[in-house]
């Protein structure tokens, strides 16, 4: 059975390593909180109402429930957007950092100590949940000093199987990934215009004909904004997804895709 549940806020639960219940929570841009068969994970965390010269239009709420009892993080890659130092000091420092070579420097300078680097096709354990970091097409230097390295997705594998593609355009070895039960895809960005690298929704629909998923979720969407256009939801921040779910309906009808705001979860039972 496959059910929706509207809201963060809910009771706080004893975790169950043996729970075969799925949660995934958005949480904005490509930050999303997943937890399945008692671990927990947040993906390139974003927890600030500012980044620079962008606004986020729907900050995270209830920092602390968010970041409550995460086991690891998930970084795609080093842009500013997907790897934010700060946000990143509010997870708490039990929770090890998983992101590409050779970002562990970078972030131990903020005083973390589980960090590991990770290339494409490497695995990991998390409580018996294997969190596998697989390739990106996407230019993840960090401007302006740098350091440069790979983008990954990671492949969360566990009683369901959950793709989270990071920032990324659409690449035939995706269908090696195949199939899933549920996919996070990328569908917009924070500008107007999507340079190379990334997908909008009819990308992220032939991904879906590649990944085979269940259940497909847009990510990446809607949430940041250059300071002084935040103010109004720009179509070309709020339709992306709109699209991605008409396109998928019409082009691949088999696939369940669920459309959340921030703060919004998909909860999936047995």
């Amino acid at each position: 059975m496959w059910r929706s549940t509207l809201s963060l806020h809910h009771p706080r639960a004893t975790r169950d390593p043996h729970s075969k219940a799925v949660r995934i929570t958005f949480l904005g841009h490509a930050t999303v909180r997943i937890e399945i068969d008692g671990a927990r994970l947040l993906t390139d965390p974003v927890l600030r109402s500012r980044l620079a010269a962008l606004m986020h239009r729907q900050p995270v709420q209830d920092v602390a429930r968010v970041v409550d009892g995460v086991d690891a993080v998930l970084i795609s890659h080093f842009h500013h957007d997907h790897l934010d130092l700060p946000s990143l000091k509010l997870v708490p420092g039990a929770a090890e950092v998983l992101l590409p070579r050779p970002g562990s420097s970078l972030v131990k300078r903020i005083g973390r100590r589980r960090v590991r680097d990770l290339t494409a096709g490497e695995a990991v354990d998390v409580r018996g949940v294997r969190v596998l970091a697989t390739p990106a097409r996407h230019r993840g230097f960090r401007v302006p000093f740098g350091p440069g390295g790979d983008c990954l997705g990671y492949l969360i594998d566990g009683s369901r199987r959950i793709y989270f593609a990071g920032d990324t355009d659409v690449f035939d070895e995706m269908a090696e990934l195949a199939p899933v039960d549920v996919a996070l895809l990328p569908v917009a960005g924070w500008g107007p215009v999507l340079g190379p690298g990334h997908m909008g929704p009819l990308e992220a629909v032939h991904a879906l004909e590649l990944l085979r998923p269940r259940i497909a979720v847009p990510i990446h969407w809607g949430s940041l904004a250059p300071i002084g256009l935040h103010f109004r939801a720009w179509s070309y921040l709020t339709r992306p997804p709109l699209v991605f779910a008409d396109l998928a309906r019409r082009k691949r009808p088999e696939v369940e895709v669920h459309v959340l705001e921030p703060g919004q979860a998909l909860a999936i039972s047995d």
